[in-house]
This record gives structure tokens, sequence and C-alpha cells, in this order.
């Protein structure tokens, strides 16, 4: 039996959407009653209008493999739309739908190879180091401005043939694009910046090709001859650019908050036994909340009436996949509350599923390996510097992210 889309009034009033109490350390409270109760629940957005909101890992699993929850929809002029929700721009890659979707993923994952990426392993250890020996002679280190996001901006700069004195103009342009509390015209800007030194970019390394990834997306080929468009290119990097940087950097930085505060311990341990740390990274993954709205912040929208567990989700209606929720699944995550920095099993959704599952994947987990290895090997001793609830984080923005995160080293 299905439910039928519930008239305002006919059920107890949720809190406005996002809900309060969401942090670094996991989802709002909320989440685990939706989970048990109403898994598939009708949501009033913040900033007006309404949504479905899923919170069980087979039902997100189910949305993200039903072609009947489009992304592109979500951008038709009479979809329904979000006050201060972050979208990326029409068109690229993580806004489209198959087939558009099957050919240009089929043709970027060609520059994103396995051996490809693992190649970067020495480099990326390279830039962690040449970090930590600038903050070891300090003794004292902000581990996000001093480590995370440089680390995170030059890899990605590295992948895209960036020049080293463009990469702190980067930093700026991609705050000011991804800071949801900001006006409108501000992120736009942020974005025109980004778009115009990109296209300029693409251009440049279409006449004179080097050793990076941006290089290869121009290369890549089907087999037909079907090559990326200039318009595709400049996409894909836009969407490199601001996964690979701030997702990165952000959750780099939680990490490292989360192994000094609640498994400190285990930060002298994993310095020891760098073999436990892939382990260890997939379970911070699962359980370290990056998304600031315990979502991926990207809605879909039903092209028909859609029946998910028991409730049917209007043709036209928007729907909200709650992916740190389906991570505390405890019918997929025993004991799913606590961070077992060993558990084995670990189908996480901290990359998505599906079609659109997080083609950088590979890279942000090397990463965050090398990170953590290089921090705990070279300062098994390190602690914060400050007591937690005097750290501070960005406001406004699509991430939990922190402002600084001090450390003694």
């Amino acid at each position: 039996m299905t439910c039928p889309h519930p008239a305002p009034g006919t059920r107890d009033q949720l809190p406005d959407f996002p809900f309060p109490g969401s942090s670094y350390r996991g989802p709002a409270p909320l989440f685990a009653r939706l989970r048990a109760e109403r898994p598939v629940a009708e949501v009033a957005w913040s900033g007006g209008g309404r949504a479905w909101l899923v919170t069980r890992h087979q039902d997100i699993r189910t949305v993200l493999d039903d072609p009947r929850f489009s992304r592109a929809a979500s951008y038709a002029p009479d979809a329904p739309t979000f006050k201060g929700l972050f979208q990326v721009p029409p068109g690229v890659i993580i806004s489209i739908d198959p087939p558009d979707h099957t050919r240009l993923r089929a043709l970027a994952e060609q520059a994103f190879s396995p051996a490809r990426v693992e190649a970067m392993r020495p480099r990326v250890r390279e830039l962690a180091n040449a970090r930590l020996d600038v903050l070891e002679r300090e003794g004292r280190a902000d581990l996000v401005g001093g480590f995370a996001a440089p680390l995170a901006l030059g890899v990605i700069c590295e992948i895209l043939g960036v020049p080293e004195p463009d990469r702190e103009q980067f930093h700026g342009w991609v705050r000011q694009f991804a800071d949801t509390s900001a006006p409108e015209e501000q992120a736009a800007e942020g974005g025109e910046k980004i778009g115009g030194y990109l296209a300029g970019l693409v251009a440049a390394k279409q006449q004179d090709p080097a050793d990076d990834v941006l290089s290869a997306l121009i290369a890549a080929r089907s087999d037909t001859g079907d090559r990326l468009s200039f318009d595709e290119l400049v996409g894909l990097a836009f969407t490199l650019l601001g996964s690979g940087f701030d997702s990165t950097a952000g959750q780099l930085g939680n990490f490292a908050l989360a192994l000094l505060v609640d498994h400190p311990g285990s930060w002298r341990h994993l310095g020891a036994h760098p073999e436990e740390i892939p382990r260890c990274v997939e379970e911070l993954l699962r359980t370290v909340n990056l998304n600031g709205n315990d979502t991926s912040g990207l809605p879909r929208i039903a092209t028909e009436d859609v029946t998910i567990g028991e409730v049917t989700i209007p043709s036209g209606d928007a729907v909200f996949l709650a992916f740190t929720s389906a991570n505390r699944d405890t019918s997929v995550f025993p004991d799913a509350d606590r961070a077992d920095l060993a558990r084995a099993d670990n189908p996480h959704l901290a990359f998505g599923y599906g079609a659109h599952r997080c083609m950088g994947a590979s890279l942000a987990r090397l990463e965050l390996t090398v990170a953590i290895e290089e921090l705990t090997r070279r300062f098994p001793d390190a602690r914060l510097a400050v007591p937690e609830h005097a750290l501070r984080w960005r406001i406004g923005d699509v991430n939990h992210n922190l402002l600084a995160l001090p450390v003694e080293l």
C-alpha cells in the first residue's frame, strides 16, 4: 500500500529543513527518528518551498538508481526552488542525466584511470611534506590554513595545470562562490571569475598540452572519435576545482579534528601502523559529516509519480537525499553511531552511489590517506592547541568547514 501526497496539516510538524543540530560529528539527531518512523518525509525548506527527504541507506540507493529522479529537471524554469541552497551551474557533469551524463563521464574517466591516480601518490606526499616542513619549524600550526587548504589546492591545481602564481587567487574565488550566506551576486561573481580563468586555461592547453589531467581530458576520445567540447572541458575543470579543493580540504581538517579530539590514542597508533590508515579513512568518511545540510545539496526532481518505500512522490516534486543519515543506518552498519576505525565492511555513501558517484573518489582517498600518514608519522604528539569549543566554523558554507585548526605539534 502506498501513501498519497499528504495534505498540509495532516501530520505532525517537523522543523524546517535543514534541521538544527547538524555538525561535523554527524547529522541532526532527528534523522534517527525519521529513519525509524518516516524514512521518506515531506519537509518545509527554511527559505520557502517543500521537498521530500529520503533518509535510509537502501532507499537512497534506490533513488540514485532510478532514472525517474532527474538532476537536470531541477534547472527547469518551473522546478521547485530553495532560497539559499547552493546549486552548481547547469550543464556540468553533476547537473545532467543519462544519456548525456553517460557520454560525458565515459570520456572524463579516461583521465582518472587507477594508474594515473596512483602515479600521483609520490607528488601528493611531496606536497604534504613540503607544507609540514614549514609547520615543523613553527612548532604551533593551523592545520587548515597551513596544511589542508594549501595541500588540496596544490593537488587540484597540478591536476589542472594551473601556474603557481595564480593559485592563491583561486582560493578566494572558491570561498566566494561557495558562501551561501552572502548575496547571490557575490557568489555569481566568484563563479564568473573561476569560469573565465578556466576557459582561458582550457584554450591554452588545447594549443600547448602538458602532462596533466586537463590535457588528458582534452585528448580523450571515444571509440567513435567523440571528444569533449570546449564548454564541456570548462565545466569539468570547474567541477574538479570545486569538489577537489573545497571538499577535500574541508574533510581533511575535519578528519584531523576528529582524530585529535575523539581518538587521541589512535593518532599515535596510526603513525606507527600506516597500513591501518586506509580503513580509518573509510570510517572517517562514513562518520565525519562534511555536508552542511546533511544532504549532497543537489536536489532531484521526480519526472513521474514514483513510490519509494511506502510513500508515493508525485511528479514534479523535489527530493533531497540525506547521505549522512544513510551512513548511520543501523540496518547496514552495526553500532552505527560509533566510529570503529578498523571497520572492515563499510559501504558508506560519502561519495554517492550509481551513475553520479564522485568521479574523483579515488583521488580524494589518496590525498586523505597520504595526509594522515604524514601528519601522524611526523607529529605523534600533536594535540589541539585550544579548547574544542573555541574553534570557529565558516558560517553559511556548503560544508562544515573550520576557519582554523590550531595544533601544538
